[in-house]
């Protein structure tokens, strides 16, 4: 049966994480995985999310399956978390799905569904599971301007002139906030006129949302999601509650349209519901329990929101004291834009060679790109981290 196969690639990351577990240095950082850390370089239970889950274990009555579409108090808090009222909910249908990659999927297997074969234009760079997503899904993939590389900044010009020239059969996929790997983002005013675009060709918008509230809050963070869908007639939306409740084990998120009308949501929520069906058949429940709970809780959630804003300050707070750490040692400026960037992530454009030195030599760890994970930056040890990245550029 298995004669012909030939080995799978490995992941880049996962083999990063294996280098940096076997790495006997005391002083090494790890800049490369995907996760939010503390100050003490670990990725916290959150206190609403412990006291969701206790009042869960005290209130479970049965382990029964959940149906297809997964949670639906879930589905109901969520949407209220992303969508607010920038949209008449009759033209919404959600499901829950086991992750935003989980959600990613699900949609893409809908758009072939839809569109067999159409295109899904994404942005240059873009997270590194869209592609295979998109390819797996029976989906073409092209690329749009965004990030560039001299000013690490976004493209945007290059990037509407793009937009502009699409169709109605074009997918976009777009970042809602804190795009992933650059740390660059949209401003409003651009949001603005992404959406007045996607409007004038058709295209249809495809948003990956997985870090709400990690870049500026929660309002400001779903304004370009709001704005999109309080303009065009249909998009789609892959929501993640992995980052923001910090449940990347529970693999939580939901799969979100919008269709023309009340009845075009409901003939496409059938074939969502069938792709789901013939995959994993039904979601898990623990982690979307534990973010309904949360939402659906006055206290609980000001908990979270609060819980949730140390968590985004404290990397914007590391943000600043790694570019001020630079620039005083540097006198140069050439890495200001690691503060204005939001989010997670920061793509800070070293050399493929630059990066193995900071592994090598330095025992810094961040994938080949040059993408590090800023809430992985020890607070004590900023300044020698600022000489390494000079070292390794000198």
């Amino acid at each position: 049966m298995f004669e012909n196969l030939s080995k799978a690639p490995g992941d880049k990351i996962l083999a990063l994480m294996g280098e940096y577990a076997a790495d006997a240095r005391p002083t090494k950082i790890d800049l490369g995985v995907g996760v939010y850390k503390d100050e003490k370089g670990v990725t916290p239970v959150m206190t609403s999310v412990r006291k969701a889950e206790e009042r869960m274990l005290s209130n479970e009555k049965t382990k029964t399956y959940l149906g297809i579409a997964g949670n639906k108090g879930f589905g109901t808090a969520v949407l209220d978390l992303v969508l607010a009222d920038a949209v008449d909910l009759l033209r919404v249908r959600i499901a829950q799905a086991p992750g935003g990659t989980g959600s990613l999927w699900v949609l893409m297997q809908l758009i072939n569904r839809a569109r067999p074969g159409a295109t899904v234009h994404v942005s240059d760079p873009t997270w590194a599971n869209h592609i295979p997503i998109a390819n797996n899904s029976g989906l073409k993939v092209a690329t749009y301007p965004y990030f560039d590389t001299v000013t690490r900044g976004v493209k945007f010009d290059e990037m509407l002139a793009a937009l502009d020239k699409l169709g109605a059969d074009d997918i976009v996929l777009l970042h809602g906030c804190c795009h992933n790997p650059t740390g660059a983002n949209l401003t409003d005013a651009q949001w603005d006129q992404v959406a007045a675009s996607l409007a004038r060709t058709g295209a249809l918008p495809f948003i990956d949302l997985a870090y709400l509230g990690f870049g500026d809050g929660i309002e400001a963070d779903a304004y370009g999601t709001r704005k999109i869908l309080s303009t065009v007639p249909e998009a789609v939306i892959a929501f993640s509650g992995s980052k923001n409740f910090g449940l990347y084990r529970e693999r939580v998120g939901a799969a979100i349209l919008v269709a023309r009308n009340a009845e075009e949501a409901d003939v496409t929520n059938s074939q969502l519901l069938n792709i789901i069906r013939g995959a994993y058949s039904q979601p898990p429940d623990h982690g979307a329990e534990i973010i309904r709970t949360i939402l659906q809780d006055a206290e609980l959630r000001a908990e979270w929101e609060e819980e949730l804003g140390v968590m985004r300050n404290r990397m914007i707070s590391l943000r600043e004291k790694l570019a001020s750490a630079i620039r005083e040692r540097s006198n140069s400026t050439d890495f200001d834009f690691v503060a204005g960037h939001r989010g997670m992530f920061s793509l800070l454009g070293l050399t493929a060679d630059a990066v193995e030195h900071l592994k090598a030599g330095n025992g810094v760890y961040m994938t080949s790109d040059s993408r590090i994970n800023v809430a992985g930056i020890p607070e004590e040890h900023v300044g020698a981290l600022a000489d390494a990245f000079l070292g390794a550029i000198r």
